[in-house]
Order: structure tokens, then sequence, then C-alpha cells
């Protein structure tokens, strides 16, 4: 692809940097930018800096926040005692989407997955197993995508707190083998958490 402007070229290559960005698509964004009123693109810049600049990790359960304990952790009418394990920032708003969920979450930022290089130590694990052995969590839900790496996940965990008195179960499989989460409709998400199994019975499946 010919540039006519290296300053172009410079803003397209960082464009498709994004997921799911290729050269193309880059251009016509860029494009489509600088046919905006520069106030627009000026907004842009600054957000995406500022986001990148002051955003947080709840120190609770590790979601992206505006402070050190984010918003759901901080609400008292959330129960304390319900914990869902989930991968990343995007499950947590799609299980928040379904309105069928009202205890704490846990944000692993990420799955098992040696094909990727990602071990157990590179997830939010250790800090879930500490809450666990603090007697206060009754119920661990691993709502994790229902993916080979999702179940090696929420059976590393499983071995790690089985021996103490604590509650597990998954996500019933109404949502498909193979699909990750944050695709699935509100409806079939919302009644997943509901209809929850215990994980020792997946284990069976």
């Amino acid at each position: 692809m010919e540039f006519s402007s290296k300053l172009l070229e410079n803003a397209v290559s960082e464009m498709s940097q994004l997921p799911g960005v290729g050269k193309r698509t880059a251009l016509r964004l860029v494009l489509h930018l600088l046919r905006q009123p520069e106030h627009q693109t000026v907004q842009l810049a600054e957000a995406l800096s500022k986001v990148r600049a002051e955003i947080n990790f709840c120190k609770s359960c590790h979601n992206i926040s505006d402070k050190e304990i984010c918003e759901i952790c901080e609400n008292p009418h959330r129960n304390e005692e319900l914990i869902c394990v989930v991968e990343d920032i995007r499950d947590v708003m799609a299980i928040e989407n379904t309105s069928s969920f009202r205890g704490l979450y846990h944000v692993l930022g990420g799955k098992i997955s040696p094909m990727d290089g990602i071990g157990p130590q590179d997830l939010n694990i250790t800090s879930l197993v500490e809450k666990v052995k603090l007697g206060k969590v009754k119920e661990l839900i691993f709502a994790m995508s229902p993916t080979m790496e999702g179940d090696t996940t929420n059976f590393y965990i499983f071995k790690q707190i089985q021996d103490y008195n604590i509650k597990t179960s998954t996500i019933a499989r109404g949502v498909a083998a193979g699909n990750e989460l944050e695709y699935t409709d509100e409806i079939t998400l919302g009644r997943s958490i509901v209809d929850r199994i215990p994980f020792e019975a997946s284990l069976k499946l």
C-alpha cells in the first residue's frame, strides 16, 4: 500500500495494530477522522490517552475501575459470599447485562493455555485462593467460556480449593461448547447463571 504522506502511513500503521483491523480498514478509519472536525479527533485522542494513563484495576476483584475498589465490590447490596470467576472485563459486562447475578466477581485476566505460554502463575488465581482461605466465600461460580482452555482453568482452580469448605458450581451448558462468553445472548447467559450446576457434576459430562 503506497502512501502520499508519511504522517498518514504512521497513523494507519498504528491503527492496524488493533484486533480485527487490517490495513485497509485502518486507512478508512484514519481518513474518516481526517474528515471530521478537528476537535472530535482531539477529544478521541485525549480520551484514549486518559484511559491509558488513569485506569485502575480493582484491588479486590481485578476488574477495570476508576478507583482502587470498583463500584461492584463497593456495593453493599451485593452478596459477598458468592463470587463469579470470569476470564476478563468483557465477561463481567456480559453477565451484568443479564441482571441475573447479585454476587461479586473475580477477573482472572485470561485462561490457562500452554499453547500460548500462559500458565496459572500468569493469572489472578493466587488472590482468588486467598479469598477462599479467609472463609467468607461460600460459593464460587466458574463462568469461563466453555472451551478446552476454560475447562482446564476451572479444573486447576477447583484442585487448589477443594480442601476448603466451599461450594463450587459452573454455568449451565446452555452456552454452546466452544463459544466465547461475551458473544452469548443475554437470555441464554442469564439462564446459565441461574441454572448453574455443581462443578463436580460437570466433570462427568
